[in-house]
């Protein structure tokens, strides 16, 4: 019988001609003989996490160290094993222990810089990237990897730089210019991140999620080359269940709920699967008072708190305390010191990690946890995974299903979400009885008086207008555009300009389509306030499909500027029907390309039958449902109340129907 020196040997020497399976069996049956060797203990370790067995390795490892706490390669794999197992505070201290014994160990550096960087701690992070690189100044993953730090402050144009040189070490590292396209993107440079994202594709034509991450930045530079082709292969691809396409970006141009789903469940157990960590469920008893806690990025002067704002004043402190637990910023303005003053209170959690973010939330004994963001913005989504409360919540800033199975309810109406489309949901559909859409009566309309000339708009012509995002003009619909311009002589289409890129390509397509580009006319983005009131220098805003107006269609509405819109196959493509219902003013609701183009004619070269509209919805504004904050307050705290006794009874979550009754 061979003793356990030879089988070691035999070990070591298949390690050397690399024959790792081999290799590792040896050492299996080594350890089997006796289990106090630490060598075949730390060597089987590592072997371990190359092949991807993190849980057996970090049993090893873990034993390895019992006999010789201080080795470094013990360590150091017990870190990746521990990183890998998403036990990042672990991991942290096992590479700190590392360095204690091998300060200069660029490898070592870089990976406490992965897991600061996973911490969100990016300064630290930057700190260990910056020792690695000058240990070893061509260390490619580690200026990839100071490129994510970068990225996480902020620092876009620096961490180009880290991924531009990261491609130059390495040109095939597919993650370095996914990077550099991200940060082009935050950079508004469009057409670059294109290019990088097509370089990505090109090396990984399989990565996940990259053909919807480049046809977005193409639909926001309204570049629609090669458009037609990459949707139908994302269609393709989300029907065979391949991680094609992110749901942000996708409900630009998807025209159907269960595409939609189909997008957002695939993109979540890839990105956001479920992450309890084992934890007992969470189930506060906070008496007859019912806390909810409300997480974003966006507590600040941004469309969504423009919109909600006015509920959280109007919340039932006596039944309701609210919490706002925000991943963002404060900006100092009017909209965030109406936030602070209407919740009871405001936790920053923005540079708290998932499971702090979680545990707060946890032990603040929230009752529902409201999703603000979705898969929009600055979202937090990897803390719905761990579940910190009972109810969760999908509502207002993400207009699809999360297709979570931590998230249990998803706030709409009847016309957003038609109980025939409830199986494209993951959420249960709680029905609003009136628009789904809080709304702000407070919203401010700055009294300035624009002059179309000060403008750029024909003083005596007809404007359309249309202050959706880039990304939300399709072909299809701005081919309909410059047919309706072509029927109105004079009139010209008034956009908003993020940068020149897509007024650019605008201006081509529209005279390729036989129209005079000077015929649009783009609006540089201003205060607010402001905006709202260069509405009244427009004479009918035209929707977008088949992603519709939201914020932009109640801003549109509220500065007493009507609405046409057509309905579309998603929730995303129903919200301006909804809000036109809700306003009093079904007629500017279209069925089909042909009739809203049709009818956008009509309006324009009648002007009694216009004016009538507007006179209609000056008259409206204030009388109906859509912004009635305070009625709208009411209803979405009985649709909490449903939630909340459900659970409180044992209850499943299940489809509610509020009623105008209650």
């Amino acid at each position: 019988m061979a003793t356990t020196d030879v089988i070691f040997n035999e070990a070591i020497a298949f390690l050397r001609s690399g024959r790792t399976l081999e290799a590792e069996k040896a050492l299996r049956k080594l350890l089997r003989r006796t289990s106090d060797h630490p060598l075949a203990l730390s060597i089987l370790g590592a072997l371990l996490v190359g092949a991807g067995k993190h849980e057996e390795a970090e049993r090893f490892l873990r034993s390895a160290l019992k006999f010789n706490p201080n080795a470094h390669a013990a360590l150091y794999n017990h870190g990746l094993a521990l990183k890998a197992l998403g036990r990042a505070d672990e991991a942290l201290a096992r590479f700190t222990q590392a360095l204690a014994v091998s300060p200069d160990d660029a490898e070592t550096l870089n990976n406490r810089g992965t897991v600061f960087n996973d911490l969100k701690n990016h300064e630290a992070a930057l700190a260990d990237f910056n020792k690695a690189i000058a240990l070893q100044p061509n260390y490619a993953l580690a200026h990839h990897n100071r490129g994510n730090a970068l990225s996480g402050l902020g620092r876009y144009d620096d961490a180009l730089a880290a991924y531009q040189r990261t491609v130059a070490l390495m040109p095939n590292f597919v993650e370095s210019w996914t990077g550099a396209g991200l940060c082009l993107h935050k950079l508004k440079r469009h057409d670059e991140s294109a290019a990088a994202y097509e370089a990505a594709l090109r090396i990984n034509p399989a990565f996940p999620f990259l053909k919807g991450i480049l046809l977005h930045q193409k639909m926001l530079a309204c570049d629609w080359s090669g458009t037609t082709d990459l949707i139908a292969e994302i269609e393709s691809d989300l029907a065979a269940g391949k991680p094609s396409a992110e749901p942000f970006g996708w409900q630009g141009v998807a025209t159907s709920d269960r595409s939609l789903q189909r997008c957002a469940e695939i993109y979540c157990a890839a990105t956001f699967p479920p992450n309890h960590r084992g934890l007992p469920p969470a189930r506060p008893d906070n008496g007859e008072i019912i806390r909810i806690g409300y997480v974003s990025g966006d507590f600040r002067a941004q469309a969504t708190a423009f919109l909600l704002v006015g509920v959280l004043e109007q919340h039932d402190a006596r039944r309701f305390e609210i919490h706002a637990f925000d991943n963002g910023w404060d900006d100092g303005s009017d909209t965030r010191k109406r936030i602070e003053a209407a919740v009871y209170r405001i936790v920053n959690i923005r540079g708290l990690n998932d499971a702090q973010a979680a545990q707060v939330i946890r032990d603040s004994g929230i009752d529902i946890l409201v999703n603000l963001n979705g898969y929009f913005g600055d979202d937090r989504n990897r803390v719905f995974a761990q579940r910190p409360a009972p109810v969760q919540v999908n509502y207002l800033g993400f207009p699809g299903t999360l297709g979570a199975p931590y998230m249990d309810y998803i706030v709409a109406d009847p016309i957003v979400i038609p109980d025939a489309q409830r199986p494209f949901f993951t959420e249960k559909v709680v029905h609003l009885p009136h628009s789904y859409q809080a709304n702000d009566s407070r919203r401010t309309i700055s009294d300035r008086v624009f002059t179309r000339t000060e403008l750029d708009l024909p003083q005596d012509g007809f404007v359309f207008c249309c202050f959706n995002n880039n990304y939300k003009i399709t072909p299809q619909t701005f081919a309909g555009w410059m047919w309706i311009l072509q029927r109105v002589p004079g009139s010209v289409l008034w956009l908003i300009e993020d940068n020149p890129l897509p007024a650019a390509n605008l201006k081509q397509q529209a005279s390729a389509l036989g129209v005079d580009p000077s015929r649009l006319v783009f609006a540089a983005r201003i205060e607010p306030d402001q905006h709202l009131a260069r509405h009244r220098c427009a004479d009918l805003f035209l929707d977008t499909l088949p992603y519709n107006a939201h914020t932009t269609a109640s801003d549109a509405l509220w500065a007493g500027l009507p609405v046409l819109t057509c309905t579309g196959g998603t929730f995303a493509g129903r919200v301006a029907a909804s809000l036109l219902r809700n306003v009093g003013l079904p007629e500017l609701v279209t069925s089909s390309p042909d009739d809203y183009e049709r009818l956008a004619v009509e309006l324009a070269t009648e002007p009694n039958r216009l004016n009538a509209l507007r006179q209609q919805l000056a008259a409206n504004r204030l009388t109906t449902p859509l912004y009635d904050t305070a009625r709208f307050t009411r209803h979405l705290e009985q649709a909490y109340a449903a939630m909340h006794a459900r659970r409180k009874a044992g209850q499943q979550p299940e489809h509610l129907v509020v009623s105008e009754t209650e």
